[in-house]
């Protein structure tokens, strides 16, 4: 299923195993640097699987021996599973490319989903992605992440944000490489289940977010 917002479009993949996504992504990758194809965002959950960015320290790794995919994107050591929305948005920068920028985009877009469903949550200095703020549960925790490359002025990878997921699995790596912060789920914070299903729309909705400058 696709579905057009602004000048982007957005496919629901649903269930696709990594490397196919991978492969997807750099298919449409040189469709937008050649100009053939609109900015278009993969929004897909994955098998769960382990991907490694290009910082990830020997010591992020899983102890158990459990395998890891090392991918070309920024940021370090992370999971991805089911009752996990991942996207992947394919999209051509404006001119002179600003990495920052767009990271600061992707970020405004999770906080502003994190919000529809009553969490407030936001950005912490020096740290990518998205954070429920340090409270009487507990220190600050991680409710979505962001891992990016641009090539010729075109993104790769993208953001996931963790729905109703198994916890547990981030407890085999030192996710994104910090140890002094808990990664959680909207459903454990909301205490009630908020589900892939839930998410997709309304993530689809603040698409547009993307591609304002």
């Amino acid at each position: 299923m696709s579905v057009t917002t602004s000048r982007l479009s957005a496919v629901r993949a649903g269930l696709l195993d990594y490397q196919a996504a991978w492969d997807e992504q750099r298919r449409l990758h040189e469709a937008v640097v050649a100009g053939e194809q609109g900015d278009t965002v993969l929004l897909l959950e994955h098998p769960s699987v382990y991907t490694a960015g290009k910082r990830t320290e020997p010591w992020d790794r899983p102890v158990d021996g459990t395998p890891v995919i090392d991918v070309d994107r920024g940021g370090k050591i992370t999971w991805h599973g089911p009752g996990q929305l991942v996207g992947y948005p394919i999209v051509k920068l404006p001119d002179p490319v600003d990495v920052v920028a767009y990271v600061r985009r992707t970020e405004q877009l999770l906080i502003d989903v994190c919000a529809e469903f009553g969490l407030a949550a936001g950005r912490v200095e020096g740290r990518s992605g998205v954070w429920v703020p340090e409270d009487d549960r507990g220190p600050a925790r991680k409710v979505a992440a962001i891992g990016i490359r641009v090539a010729r002025g075109v993104t790769l990878h993208g953001f996931s944000i963790n729905c109703d997921c198994d916890l547990g699995h981030f407890d085999r790596i030192v996710p994104c490489g910090i140890r002094d912060a808990g990664v959680t789920s909207l459903t454990a914070e909301l205490g009630r289940p908020i589900t892939v299903a839930d998410v997709l729309p309304v993530v689809e909705r603040h698409l547009s977010t993307l591609v304002q400058v």
